[in-house]
């Protein structure tokens, strides 16, 4: 006898939201392990405490967030359906079967009129990291970094051309330093600051759509607009400690070294090992590393050289001597450091002449071939000794397991790979509450696997 279900879909129960959520669902980790009270702490300020009518709880409105961001819930309209309908996610924000769920708007507006101008993603993320480290998850002494596309909520076809100023580095102040310092350990005279700087300028596209989103080029040559999302985890246990949002055109290493000194700072991180891609690899992030005592492993980057020519590699450089040796047995003297902070080495032009190997050597009309080699070159060559040790091999295998894993969930099952929203505040606080929703997912999966083995000791 088949009986019709639909008879007893009107009848009354007596049921408690806590007995129908399964024991070992995520969100029962999650309020076992996660502390998400100091929110309240956080956002105390934002509110006015003697006017205006009763306010949605915060800690709800953030944990509420947070379901979207662990399921990968990309619409905050359909985060309200799911958890009107989901019995685990009214159980982990505290509501009742017949609580009315806080609208789509309420989240909008609080974003627009409370948080807009705050710290208080960041605020969150971090403190999420500070409990990672209380129970022993990060120790910030081996660190992958890396950045990632995102691409944005914009029509990649709306962009009008404009000159931008070329941003002067950071370090210059400290490579004009060592530029002086190697001119004068050579017999040179420091060189002068010049009297009329010329601002230089170069052409980019500027989407009308959203205008923060900048333009790049994937590896297929496809042309996309977007974001560029730069995290750094931890190698103990893969947390996100660091996240820095830009403009889809900036390099990685623009940031770097910026990012490094902030985790230091919040987190006091003493740093021992970094492993990076080639997109690192530059000289001012070699010797600031260096400086640093911090081992660092980056991957090799392939300078192409002029077709038919001889590469810089085919010459040695001996820095007893200071002078390179081409294959053909001829000396490359020093001459100068230059305003680039490259010293310049020039062969003999009369020797030349009589080579044989000259027509794959030099194009110069005066038989004179030039190496350079930067001030900052010889902490450049210790991390590529760093990455050809076994211990550089090891290190450097381990980033397909943490930070390229870390993107991928993120993308696959966080709903990172497209912006939400528009601007470089809102696509940040994207990423800080994507990664901040993977560290609490993995803390509630460590701590509750940890309990599970202490109550079957």
């Amino acid at each position: 006898m088949i009986r019709n279900a639909t008879e007893s879909q009107a009848q009354l129960e007596m049921v408690a939201v806590e007995h129908l959520v399964p024991a070992d669902h995520l969100l029962r980790k999650v309020q076992k392990h996660v502390d998400f009270g100091f929110i309240l702490d956080r956002v105390e300020k934002l509110y006015c405490l003697d006017n205006g009518r009763p306010a949605r709880h915060p800690v709800l409105l953030f944990k509420m967030l947070f379901i979207g961001y662990l399921y990968g819930i990309r619409s905050e309209r359909r985060l309200v359906q799911e958890v009107a309908v989901n019995v685990a996610y009214r159980w982990f924000l505290g509501m009742k079967l017949t609580d009315p769920v806080p609208s789509a708007a309420t989240i909008w507006q609080n974003r627009r009129r409370r948080w807009k101008d705050s710290q208080l993603c960041q605020e969150i993320f971090d403190e999420i990291v500070r409990q990672c480290m209380k129970h022993g998850l990060v120790d910030g002494e081996v660190l992958y970094s890396d950045g990632t596309q995102i691409k944005a909520n914009a029509a990649k076809k709306r962009f009008v051309n404009e000159e931008v100023a070329v941003s002067t580095k950071e370090y210059m102040d400290e490579l004009e330093s060592a530029i002086n310092a190697d001119r004068e350990k050579f017999g040179k005279k420091p060189l002068k600051g010049e009297k009329e700087v010329k601002q230089e300028t170069h052409e980019v596209k500027r989407n009308l759509t959203d205008p923060d989103a900048g333009y790049s080029t994937n590896r297929d040559g496809t042309e996309v607009v977007g974001y560029r999302e730069h995290r750094t985890t931890d190698g103990k246990h893969n947390i996100v400690v660091d996240v820095h949002v830009t403009a889809g055109n900036v390099n990685d290493s623009v940031p770097y070294t910026g990012r490094l000194e902030r985790m230091a700072n919040v987190f006091g991180f003493q740093i021992q090992v970094v492993a990076l891609d080639a997109g690192y690899l530059n000289a001012w992030t070699s010797h600031y590393l260096t400086e640093h005592g911090i081992i660092a492993v980056i991957a090799h980057r392939r300078f192409q050289s002029v077709k038919g020519m001889m590469p810089k590699a085919r010459f040695t450089y001996d820095a007893t001597e200071n002078v390179y040796h081409c294959p053909g047995n001829q000396e490359l003297t020093y001459r100068t450091t230059n305003h680039e902070g490259y010293r310049e080495y020039r062969s003999d032009p009369e020797r030349c002449k009589s080579c044989l190997l000259l027509p794959y050597c030099t194009r110069s009309k005066t038989c004179v071939k030039t190496i350079t080699r930067h001030v900052w070159e010889d902490d450049w060559e210790q991390i590529r000794a760093n990455r050809l040790s076994i211990f550089g091999r090891i290190m450097y295998a381990f980033r397909k397991e943490t930070i390229e894993r870390s993107f991928a969930d993120a993308k696959e099952l966080h709903g990172m790979r497209y912006a939400r929203m528009r601007g470089l505040a809102r696509v940040r606080e994207q990423c800080l509450m994507t990664a901040t929703a993977q560290n609490i997912k993995k803390l509630a999966t460590v701590m509750d696997r940890r309990s599970q083995r202490a109550q079957a000791a």
